[in-house]
């Protein structure tokens, strides 16, 4: 190695925002950091926000109403969609409803045709034994 290039390799003092302080070696006396081990989320387990220069607020302040009217929207949405559902159901049901009624009003006139051919059948069945006996004479 050259001399006098490098530079001097000392025991630095690692201070963290949260209070945290730890010894290592560095070419720096002291450094500075925001998220250490002790504080960062992925360690703890806990979400925590570094607001540097109040930027989350400023972000909160501008979208933040944006979530709130897409949960809005979503709801219209599904109340829009369950409304028309249920005139589809009423549709159908009152389809139902009519279709029923016609096929009884159906059976009703086939059943009186039913029973005014039956009328007429007794009637025409003697004269037909009538003719089967002229014949076989």
């Amino acid at each position: 190695m050259k001399s006098g290039i490098h530079p001097e390799y000392v025991e630095c003092t690692v201070r963290c925002s949260c209070g945290n302080t730890f010894t290592t070696r560095s070419t720096k006396s002291e450094i500075l950091v925001e998220l250490c081990n002790e504080c960062h989320p992925f360690y703890t387990g806990q979400q925590k926000f570094v607001d540097t220069g109040g930027r989350v607020q400023r972000f909160a302040d501008k979208f933040g109403g944006a979530a709130q009217a897409a949960l809005e929207r979503e709801a219209a949405k599904k109340a829009a969609k369950a409304k028309a559902a249920e005139e589809l159901a009423a549709k159908q049901a009152a389809e139902r409803e009519a279709k029923a009624a016609e096929k009884a009003k159906r059976a009703e006139k086939f059943a009186a045709e039913a029973a005014k051919k039956a009328a007429e059948a007794p009637a025409e069945e003697p004269a037909a034994e009538a003719e089967t006996e002229a014949a076989a004479e």
